[in-house]
């Protein structure tokens, strides 16, 4: 069986376009799970969930902004965010702007109450007996600070530990890794777009396995980065300063600092 795993598209789907022609040409997948954060922060929340649901065999996932979008659960976080910093207002202005439009563009699509519904986690027994869990942030949660590369052992055994599950494969802090600790291996897809790495390519996973054991295989994809600021330009987004310092590849991870 061949699997393809991918996350964080962020209303993106000239990079979510260029990952799945990638996956063509590697031969294709038997399936696919798409682990959340689908829309928001991107310049077309619509397309790539369209994308996603035509494709074969596909399970998702929900991620934080998924849920932020769905429910306006963004509002609390961010009120705590601008009473403990004033000089965040705007800021938080900004990303809130970003999750009502997202929204009303879902909203308009009708794709909202699909959205509001993904569940949290998938789970998955490969041939050989090695049991799967595919979740947005950690076993247990979307959200939060995730599977981060500046983890010790011991604090990963402790994110791991609910999972009962012998391969964990998360995304959420757009930075990969591959981590095994315990008798269990955890593996971060990266984000197919808003990149906070210093490689702006898209970042996914090809999962091959039969009865003899399985393999992962990390693929990374360039895309035509002008023509997705291009588009972000064009589409008024409130964010839209926000989105392009990412497609710059200006954004880095606070945990490769």
């Amino acid at each position: 069986m061949r699997l393809a795993i991918l996350s964080d598209v962020h209303g993106n789907p000239i990079a979510l376009d260029a990952v799945l022609a990638d996956i063509e040409e590697q031969g294709g997948a038997d399936a696919y799970w798409a682990l959340g954060d689908h829309s928001a922060i991107g310049f077309d929340p619509l397309t790539p969930i369209q994308r996603l649901r035509s494709l074969p065999n596909v399970a998702f996932v929900h991620g934080n902004t998924d849920r932020y979008v769905a429910t306006g659960a963004y509002s609390g976080p961010l009120l705590a965010e601008a009473r403990a910093n004033p000089e965040l207002v705007a800021s938080v202005v900004e990303k809130a702007a970003s999750y009502a439009w997202t929204h009303g563009y879902l909203t308009a699509g009708g794709k909202l109450p699909w959205l509001a519904a993904l569940p949290l986690e998938q789970r998955l027994v490969l041939p050989d007996g090695t049991k799967v869990l595919g979740v947005h942030a950690a076993p247990g949660t979307d959200d939060g600070d995730g599977i981060h590369p500046r983890l010790t052992d011991a604090e990963l055994s402790a994110l791991l530990a609910p999972a009962d599950a012998d391969l964990i494969l998360v995304a959420h802090t757009h930075v990969p890794l591959d981590r095994a600790v315990g008798g269990q291996r955890v593996v971060n897809l990266g984000s197919v777009s808003n990149p906070m790495t210093d490689d702006p390519r898209a970042s996914y996973v090809i999962l091959e396995a039969d009865r003899s054991g399985y393999r992962i295989t990390r693929r990374r994809v360039a895309y035509d980065y002008a023509a997705a600021i291009a588009a972000v330009e064009a589409s008024q987004h409130p964010a839209s300063s926000y989105i392009i310092r990412h497609l710059r590849n200006e954004v880095r991870s606070r945990w490769l600092s």
